[in-house]
């Protein structure tokens, strides 16, 4: 299993609502599943930038991974998120 980190700092509700309702099919066609979702984070130790909602993703492989963050035919989908606020994507593989 491949997991991936996404901090998302939502500034736009009304977006973020829109991207919502298509993330679902759109991590389904790459056999990713949410493992846990939270709308807030604590960092523990360190310092980093702004924290914001805070979502681990499983995928089977890395290919599945890059695959959906890369399909074009979910480009819109992508932009939805991207436009609901400050968002950062990182593949722990």
């Amino acid at each position: 299993m491949v997991y991936a980190y996404v901090n998302l700092s939502v500034t736009d509700e009304a977006t973020f609502a829109a991207y919502r309702e298509q993330a679902g099919a759109a991590l389904a066609k790459h056999g990713a599943r949410v493992v846990t979702s939270t709308p807030e984070q604590s960092v523990i130790e360190g310092s980093r930038d702004t924290t914001g909602r805070g979502v681990i993703l499983e995928f089977e492989t890395k290919d599945a991974a890059l695959g959906w963050i890369n399909d074009p035919e979910l480009e819109e989908v992508h932009a939805l998120r991207r436009a609901s606020g400050n968002s950062a994507i990182t593949l722990l593989a």
